[in-house]
């Protein structure tokens, strides 16, 4: 293996391919984007060259700063709450549940699988009010707590809320298995000492697998926020960007601009926003992922 790493032609066979295709399918369209930023319009539809003029519009759109603040809100709440439900899943599996832990960690990762549109179709029925109770609304009546009735994605104070519990919900389990992985690759012999040395549960979590686990923990981290980031296909199945413009991401703004008002000039420079959330909140967040 080292001779053949040693040797710059096979290397370059086996990076070049996948540097064209990397090029071709995420490289150009930035790069096509960035172009287009500096026109107005759309092409062949008052298409003229604008400058800046796009940039500068951002910061007096009060539709993209809304979106902006929505997407904020989103990526916070579902980034911490995806990993951190599935770390603590993951901990389920590896130490609470011992004969029946293959079965419930089928059954948390179902959800990963389903198509998005069934996922908002479902929890659609769980917050529903009218004509009928859903799911959430009569669990809360039942038990006497019907002052907290309410259209849970009817109203802009909990629409974005309902949304973030939705998608916490369909990818936990995913961040679960692969927490339950490196667990795994966690020798007993460790624990066992650890617990020798008089290691409570917390202790242990804290001082050694938390350690053990930090890279795994950044990278579910990264996962997470760029998919957070761009925030779309589950908004649009569950609220559809509403009520009003309380679950609007800014995918969603982006696309409305683009395919609604033709003008996709401006809409290049919020995919150019997205693209460069995505990539400085990568980068902070591999920074902490620093060897002590």
């Amino acid at each position: 293996m080292n001779k053949v790493l040693g040797n710059k032609k096979a290397i370059s066979l086996f990076v070049v391919p996948a540097l064209i295709i990397y090029t071709i399918i995420v490289m150009v369209p930035v790069i096509w984007s960035l172009y287009y930023s500096f026109f107005s319009g759309s092409p062949g539809l008052q298409w003229e060259f604008a400058g800046f003029d796009n940039y500068a519009r951002l910061f007096r759109d009060k539709n993209f700063l809304n979106a902006l603040t929505v997407n904020c809100k989103y990526v916070l709440v579902v980034t911490i709450g995806q990993v951190g439900m599935g770390l603590l899943l993951s901990l389920m599996f590896k130490f609470w549940l011992r004969r029946c832990k293959t079965i419930v960690r089928t059954l948390v990762f179902f959800p990963v699988v389903l198509p998005t549109v069934a996922v908002g179709q479902l929890f659609a029925k769980i917050y529903e009010i009218q004509p009928n109770y859903g799911l959430l609304n009569s669990l809360l009546d039942s038990l006497g707590f019907t002052n907290l009735v309410q259209p849970w994605i009817g109203q802009s104070s909990t629409a974005l809320w309902a949304l973030c519990v939705m998608d916490i919900w369909v990818a936990m389990g995913f961040y679960s298995v692969i927490f339950y992985g490196a667990l795994l690759d966690i020798s007993d012999d460790i624990l066992e000492a650890a617990r020798i040395d008089g290691c409570g549960g917390w202790q242990l979590f804290k001082n050694i697998l938390l350690p053990l686990l930090r890279p795994m923990v950044i990278t579910s981290l990264v996962f997470s926020f760029s998919g957070t980031v761009k925030m779309f296909e589950s908004a649009m199945a569950l609220t559809k960007g509403g009520p009003g413009s309380a679950t609007k991401s800014l995918s969603m703004y982006m696309y409305d601009v683009a395919f609604t008002y033709n003008k996709v000039g401006y809409a290049s420079v919020i995919a150019i926003v997205i693209f460069l959330i995505c990539v400085v909140g990568s980068l902070v967040i591999n920074k902490f992922d620093v060897k002590d």
